[in-house]
């Protein structure tokens, strides 16, 4: 059974991102109710319903699964005191903010254009909490940046007891790290892309169709496939997945182009907005991927290994404990242990004669 943080600022990011979600989530229900609520009787049949009367309710779906989503990623960034997770979330709501801007002109566009088959007066009974919800989502940003950096300084500490004072190794560390936290990132901006175009396609008889839903369990697996290559340093899977970001990155940018080619992008109008911010989003974390996943395929085989196990990040989690690295690959233990530095809370002790006294403080390079 876990112990309860007992840090007030990691407390202060809990709440920041509760109280964010439930705001964020009564005024999104609240509009996607509306919004369904407005459509007219004559476009129960599926058949009469136009483009935006499909899409508006799947954006809106997708906006509120973001925000679950990144509860789930604030809970496993804190238990694994992982700085680069906690940063990368402020940056998720800097994205989440902009998505929330997006969708109130998208949103009138729906319910005013001509011949819409929404009763007129829903957009305006929404207006509001749209207009707030970009607010609110700045407000909780700045916050949350605040707090990102308190903790920061607070879990350098936990980083420098599991590593150690190797520089390199360090580095090696920071860049799995950095690694791992953008596929989780890419694993909802890839996915909630994809299913956008499903939507968008899913009623024309086309392969468009069956490449668009195919992509979808194909993001899954490369994302876990890729997650336990780097994990276990397997330097060929890493290459192949490596090589599918890749194609990824070129199936992408082939559908933002052909939402703006004449003649192609009649389909894409309704969606057009929210897909291109989707789009942007998506590619600059691809090649972010893809940049640190060749950093970090160069780091393998260069003793990393043992401190991104599941014991090893349990260990860097519990202040009170640290991972056996005794006998890896059949080799002694020849990592340095942290119990010959001494501990913040534990005042150096000098030998007694006629040796030279202990330093007051360390520096950490």
């Amino acid at each position: 059974m876990p112990s309860l943080p007992k840090s007030k600022w990691v407390w202060a990011f809990i709440l920041i991102s509760l109280a964010q979600a439930a705001v964020v989530l009564a005024f999104e229900i609240y509009i996607f109710v509306t919004f369904q609520a407005g459509l007219e009787d004559d476009v129960d049949d599926v058949n009469d319903k136009d483009d935006y009367s499909t899409t508006i309710p799947t954006f809106l779906t997708l906006y509120i699964f973001a925000f679950v989503y990144q509860l789930v990623l604030v809970w496993d960034a804190l238990r694994m005191k992982n700085t680069i997770q906690i940063i990368g979330l402020v940056g998720l709501n800097v994205g989440l903010l902009i998505y929330g801007s997006v969708q109130v002109g998208q949103l009138h566009e729906a319910v005013n254009r001509p011949g819409a088959k929404i009763v007129k007066g829903t957009y305006e009974g929404t207006r509001p909490l749209l207009i707030s919800i970009p607010c609110i989502l700045a407000f909780f940003t700045i916050c949350m940046a605040f707090v990102a950096y308190k903790l920061y300084n607070e879990f350098a500490w936990t980083i420098y007891k599991h590593i150690s004072a190797d520089l390199r190794m360090k580095r090696r560390y920071l860049t799995y790290q950095i690694y791992i936290s953008l596929l989780k990132f890419d694993f909802f901006f890839c996915l909630g892309f994809t299913i956008q175009f499903v939507v968008i396609v899913g009623g024309r008889n086309n392969i468009e169709r069956y490449v668009t839903a195919a992509a979808i369990p194909a993001t899954i697996i490369i994302m876990f496939a890729a997650f336990w290559f780097a994990k276990r340093e397997n330097l060929v899977g890493s290459i192949i997945v490596i090589a599918l970001y890749f194609g990824g990155l070129g199936y992408f940018c082939f559908k933002l182009v052909r939402m703006y080619q004449p003649g192609k992008r009649d389909p894409y109008l309704p969606a057009r907005t929210e897909l291109t911010t989707f789009a942007v989003l998506t590619i600059g974390l691809l090649i972010s991927t893809i940049i640190v996943a060749c950093m970090c395929a160069h780091n393998y085989r260069k003793g990393l290994k043992p401190y991104v196990t599941s014991s090893a990040q349990k260990a860097a989690a519990d202040p009170n404990s640290r991972p056996d690295f005794g006998n890896y690959h059949g080799q002694a233990n020849t990592y340095p242990s942290t119990s010959s530095y001494p501990m913040r809370n534990e005042p150096y002790k000098p030998k007694q004669g006629n040796a030279r006294p202990a330093p007051t403080r360390m520096e950490i390079d």
